[in-house]
């Protein structure tokens, strides 16, 4: 996202819960100046957030300066052709940090996954653990006698994941609160092992990045050619 962009989208995110204040809360008088202050942490906050995500250090004077003049109406510091060329020259100095930390990610990423068919290829040869044609690798760990689903079908499952160290990134287990989804709605891997279960059947999962999230990776949590580890038990089918 351009830095202009993410301004727009910091600032509508905060138009929700304004919006939803009650009826009742309207009509009385407000306290202005907590409002005021309200209003400014949560736009502040969201657009503080944004430059901290993406690495840009603001020049905070010159940021308020230019909210209070559009505020009394007053003209721009700068001239239009100023700030349209620091403006680009911003942008090209974001695009080359963005094209940094994309060979950085690569670089990450073929380290992991060579890490990820290292582990592969030692456990395809543990007994019980079967290796499909994809790379897909699974174990049986409670066999069902129920209707396998078909790509069309929701599922109900339990699940616990896993990466190749031992950390927890998500656990329906751990929550105690089973899911649903479309079987053709989740990660490679997943679709294709779904529909080798047997509703009350149990399968250990090992997934390589191919099959999961790839040289991207899926939030904080899971990493760049990240190998996942799974236990799914599959609860029900729902046509």
């Amino acid at each position: 996202m351009k830095p202009t962009l993410a301004l727009a989208a910091a600032a509508l995110a905060f138009a929700a819960p304004v919006s939803a204040q009650t009826e009742a809360a309207a009509a009385a008088p407000a306290p202005m100046d907590k409002v005021s202050y309200f209003i400014g942490s949560q736009i502040g906050g969201n657009i503080a957030n944004n430059f901290k995500q993406q690495g840009i250090e603001v020049d905070l004077e010159n940021f308020l300066q230019a909210v209070r003049d559009k505020f009394e109406g007053k003209p721009s510091k700068f001239t239009e052709q100023e700030l349209t060329a620091a403006m680009e020259s911003f942008e090209k100095i974001m695009q080359s940090k963005q094209a940094d930390l994309e060979k950085e990610q690569m670089a990450k990423a073929g380290e992991v996954k060579a890490a990820g068919s290292k582990f592969l290829a030692e456990n395809g040869k543990r007994e019980g653990v079967v290796t499909t044609a994809s790379g897909l690798q699974y174990e049986v760990l409670k066999k069902g006698d129920g209707a396998k689903p078909v790509a069309t079908d929701k599922v109900n499952v339990h699940y616990h994941g896993t990466l190749l160290n031992g950390k927890v990134f998500d656990s329906s287990v751990e929550r105690n609160m089973p899911i649903t989804f479309g079987v053709q709605e989740v990660i490679k891997g997943w679709t294709e092992a779904l529909q080798l279960m047997s509703v009350g059947s149990k399968f250990k999962l090992y997934i390589p990045s191919s099959l999961a999230y790839g040289d991207t990776g899926a939030g904080p949590d899971i990493g760049p050619g990240e190998t996942l580890i799974f236990e799914v038990e599959l609860l029900g089918i729902e046509k």
